[in-house]
């Protein structure tokens, strides 16, 4: 899944690690012929390559980075409480993850972008990536709520 690069910094073993809008940070080393990045190698290739995409592994697996912190969480919503909003595709602010716990019964969680469909139970989360639309919909009776997390502050320095 391609993610927007936000920014770039060394790593302790003199590597540039290119932070992403998702959260993950990810290696981006020019060692040809396996790698041809030489625009990584000044300043001015660095600064182009802001804003653009590179493919996020953990995010196809659904992985949420390890620095992320819960910072809010929604009420429990039931089969009848479930905002319209939540059954229609929507999605996250950059940089904000989420997990969907089922506390009762099921939920199907749908991504369209993805082709996807979970269902969810008390036994598995929901885990929604930034800024990918997605939407959920009961299946009979259910309750659970959605638990939001972003990084921690000065994360990135």
């Amino acid at each position: 899944m391609h993610r927007a690069i936000s920014a770039f910094k060394l790593d302790e073993h003199g590597d540039w690690v290119a932070f992403l809008s998702c959260g993950h940070k990810q290696h981006v080393r020019h060692q040809p012929p396996f790698f041809d990045r030489a625009w990584v190698t000044t300043e001015e290739g660095r600064s182009e390559k802001i804003g653009a995409p590179l493919n996020c592994v953990k995010c196809d697996q659904f992985e949420m980075p390890d620095d992320l912190a819960a910072y809010r969480k929604t009420a429990e919503f039931d089969e009848h409480t479930l905002p319209k909003s939540l059954r229609s595709d929507h999605s996250t602010k950059p940089g904000v993850w989420a997990k969907i716990h089922v506390t009762q019964g099921k939920l199907n969680y749908r991504i369209a972008a993805l082709d996807a469909k979970f269902e969810l139970s008390p036994s598995t989360p929901g885990i929604v990536i930034p800024e990918i639309r997605h939407h959920i919909e009961p299946v009979g009776p259910v309750q659970f709520f959605v638990e939001f997390y972003k990084r921690r502050d000065n994360e990135q320095d």
